[in-house]
């Protein structure tokens, strides 16, 4: 048996690449990372208690934020940007411009103009026009401000979801939910800090690495939390250990992993002990917080909640209980918004007002709900997709169901509370609908902005990491908090 010391042994099997970043505080990577962090407070608060909540840049417009990703991207131009010239024109060959040295997704040919099937109405004080398949958010359009001219440099799925929500295409980046999490902390020490639900049957695109720490420690990663059964996996005790017994058990790992931390200077030793204790008191808040029947019948009715149930709207009340309990950012993603028009499941005609019917009430009532209790000014709310959809009618295969195909150039977001500003609309496209004629506003801008509310400088939040400071709105300075469109 060899009586090589254990640290020794580390020490001769450490690469290059580990000494300079991986082998954590103790490497070159890991000390010059303390001192970048030390002058904005944060590498001493981390090491101590990762999740404890932290001073921010500035003065924050929002403490925490829920963000409605409706997966697969709804069609702008029959949501919240109608074109009447687009509806005059439909069934028209679309402008040669539209299709000459652009690559599309799916159309071919030179396909037809599409002009919405559902009608539009004016809503709230502010006159929005907005579609009719809504109206239950109609009734708050006075709270939203609608940003007809986003941009992605992206058209399909997951690289434009990796974009928008980790400020990359690629995978293995950290997510925006974990950057508020490093800066900020949580309010919450028996709750997790950031939370993700899924809704419409499976995962969006880019998978769970949308809601990954990336290359920030792993104790700023998601916990996935289900609306029905456990809300966690694995989170109950076996049968046959009580909570004394796992008290025991984790007081014994502890100190095993502390013996770990001492030998391998490893930060992710820390982040497993934080994440066994996390666990272990989740144990007892998190099915307070999930048991939606706790909630009064009028408040379930009001968000269509039905406990038990898998469902859009169980998670939009569970989301309401979670900011109201300091967790900071939650986020829902909803499938089945990925409106190409090849039958039933993906079309203007079916799918698409099925899928704004499960959605209406829920976030209608959430925005409501937040707004009476006093949460609305302080919860930054953001819906939308990863991209847009074209104005010309997809067609594949020859398909006579009506749907649009991927579109990078121009789509709709829009935002409510947090400082947003209230009853507004920003930006404009051409009136078919196809590129922004008015004030971009790109997805880099949008996580700047969101980062911004939160007190955040989206310039100054940065971590070291294979030799580069690395932030969510990427290393080029243009991305740029948009302060027009706050209060």
């Amino acid at each position: 048996m060899s009586t090589q010391d254990p640290i020794r042994a580390r020490a001769e099997q450490c690469s290059r690449r580990d000494f300079l970043g991986r082998c954590g505080s103790l490497s070159l990577g890991g000390l010059a990372l303390s001192t970048l962090l030390a002058d904005d407070g944060v590498a001493q608060s981390v090491a101590s208690d990762p999740l404890a909540p932290r001073v921010p840049h500035h003065p924050a417009r929002a403490r925490s934020v829920i963000y409605l990703h409706m997966a697969g991207s709804p069609p702008p131009h029959d949501t919240f940007d109608p074109k009447p010239e687009l509806n005059a024109r439909d069934g028209q060959l679309c402008p040669k411009h539209f299709i000459e040295g652009r690559r599309l997704a799916f159309i071919k040919g030179h396909p037809t103009l599409l002009g919405s099937p559902h009608g539009v109405v004016r809503a709230g004080e502010s006159g929005l026009a907005m579609t009719e398949l809504l109206p239950h958010l109609a009734t708050v359009a006075d709270e939203l401000c609608v940003i007809r001219s986003m941009k992605t440099d992206e058209f399909n799925h997951a690289p434009a979801q990796l974009l928008l929500h980790t400020g990359s295409n690629l995978f293995g980046h950290a997510s925006m939910g974990a950057w508020a999490t490093y800066g900020l902390g949580t309010e919450n020490s028996d709750l997790p800090g950031y939370v993700v639900m899924i809704s419409g049957g499976t995962d969006p695109s880019g998978g769970k690495t949308l809601w990954s720490s990336g290359f920030l420690p792993s104790h700023f990663q998601a916990t996935q939390i289900r609306g029905f059964g456990d809300p966690v996996f694995y989170l109950s005790n076996p049968r046959g250990m009580s909570r004394e017994s796992r008290r025991r058990s984790l007081d014994a790992l502890r100190k095993l992993n502390e013996i770990e931390e001492v030998r391998t200077g490893d930060p992710e030793v820390r982040s497993r002990i934080n994440q066994y204790e996390l666990a272990f008191r989740m144990q007892e808040s998190v099915p307070e917080v999930m048991d939606i029947r706790r909630e009064p019948a009028e408040v379930r009715e009001l968000y269509g909640a039905d406990p038990g149930k898998p469902s859009f709207a169980n998670h939009c009340l569970l989301a309401r209980r979670l900011v109201e309990r300091g967790v900071r950012f939650v986020q829902l993603y909803d499938w089945g918004w990925d409106i190409h028009g090849t039958g039933k499941h993906d079309d203007l005609m079916t799918q698409f007002p099925m899928k704004c019917r499960q959605t209406d009430r829920p976030i209608a009532a959430l925005l409501k709900d937040l707004r009476r209790r006093g949460l609305l000014d302080s919860t930054l709310v953001v819906w939308g997709g990863e991209f847009g959809r074209t104005s010309m009618n997809e067609k594949r295969n020859g398909s006579r169901f009506l749907g649009r195909d991927h579109h990078p150039d121009c789509f709709t977001i829009w935002m409510a509370g947090g400082g947003a500003r209230a009853g507004s609309v920003f930006g404009e496209t051409d009136p078919l609908g196809y590129t922004v004629h008015q004030d971009p506003v790109h997805v880099r801008d949008l996580q700047a902005t969101i980062l911004w509310q939160l007190g955040l400088d989206p310039h100054r939040r940065s971590y070291s990491y294979q030799g580069l400071r690395r932030r969510l709105i990427g290393p080029a300075d243009w991305p740029r908090v948009r302060h027009e469109l706050l209060a």
